[in-house]
């Protein structure tokens, strides 16, 4: 530990007197942070009454904590969404191991089938389990859905958009060009409000869409566009001879991106992908414009509640550290990527 110091804050007198100085500087400034989040801080209770006044009143959060994570989704039936969430994570879980690319089939099978169950027991209506409408869902069960069904649906549709692109039939070209160049150049809430004001008037008299289910269909076109663009990129940077190479082995057009082009040019992307998906994590705030109700629009409606007027900045400090976990989480995840042995140069950061 000593060494470290050493070399990292302390090489010479100059950076030294620098490094005094910015530690103290960040300590003066944290300080007040400090005091207000931990030490004057009001952890335990039911009412504003608990809250003393002098820190931050986390009263508040750990009271409403129920409807920030699973919005108006019936209590008693709250157990589905927890076992949900463990079987979509592991589900994905071998998405993220060494050896993943040596049965990428199953593995995304297995992915897929985990998005499926998962989805059969937020809905019910089947096993015996209660129907509960999507109107009910809510709070950070419903950013994760929005998220995890967007990313899911986005990622093979840019995919193909990108190829798409790149092909050498016109009209396939120009369709893919069209299409991207469209959902880019308008802004995600203009999508979310044609999606739930305007799309159902181009139904037939009296079909009907659920809003959730018009939002996610909203949201992975939009992020489609974006995605396509960043494996475009992907696979422009590989090499010709890797193109004649797979011919030379006598693959087809599409095994020779499914064996040899797409492995190389998604890692190639790796970070421009996780930004993408972070981007659009953070973008499900606002499905709260068409009168749904993720994490961030939960914390807004308790906020209304005249019992907890005040305690706004703790509901924003709680929403956005849950979204900071989530979206650090994602990068960190993205480093296994890149730093699988055997492929590549080795991330060094």
């Amino acid at each position: 530990m000593t060494g470290w110091l050493r070399v990292r804050l302390f090489p010479g007198p100059v950076n030294g007197v620098v490094s005094v100085l910015l530690l103290a500087a960040i300590v003066w400034a944290m300080a007040p942070v400090v005091d207000w989040a931990f030490i004057s801080a009001d952890w335990f209770g039911t009412t504003r009454a608990d809250c003393s006044g002098a820190g931050a009143c986390w009263v508040f959060v750990t009271a409403r904590i129920g409807q920030f994570l699973y919005g108006f989704y019936p209590e008693t039936e709250r157990w589905r969404v927890d076992v949900a969430a463990l079987c979509l994570a592991l589900g994905l879980a071998p998405l993220f191991m060494a050896r993943a690319m040596r049965g990428p089939g199953l593995v995304f099978g297995l992915a897929f089938g985990a998005l499926v169950l998962c989805g059969m027991l937020l809905i019910g209506g089947a096993f015996g389990l209660p129907y509960v409408p999507t109107r009910r869902w809510g709070g950070l069960m419903l950013t994760l859905v929005v998220a995890v069904v967007g990313i899911a649906a986005s990622f093979p549709l840019g995919i193909l958009l990108a190829l798409g692109r790149r092909s050498r039939l016109p009209v396939l070209r120009g369709l893919c060009v069209a299409f991207i160049e469209l959902w880019r150049g308008v802004p995600l809430i203009t999508v979310l409000f044609m999606a739930s004001v305007m799309l159902p008037l181009f139904l037939p008299g009296g079909a009907e869409m659920d809003k959730l289910l018009r939002a996610l269909i909203g949201v992975s076109l939009f992020a489609a566009a974006y995605m396509a663009e960043v494996v475009r990129g992907g696979l422009q940077a590989i090499p010709v001879g890797q193109y004649e190479a797979a011919s030379a082995l006598g693959l087809g057009y599409w095994r020779s991106h499914a064996l040899v082009i797409l492995p190389q040019a998604l890692r190639h992307v790796v970070p421009g992908i996780v930004n993408t998906i972070i981007g659009l994590f953070k973008d499900t705030t606002l499905v709260l414009v068409i009168g749904l109700f993720d994490l961030l629009g939960m914390v807004q409606a308790a906020l209304t509640d005249p019992n907890w007027l005040g305690y706004s900045l703790e509901g924003y400090v709680f929403a956005g550290v849950m979204f900071w976990a989530f979206c650090f989480s994602m990068s960190r995840l993205s480093l296994r990527f890149e730093r699988r042995p055997g492929v590549g140069q080795e991330d060094t950061a």
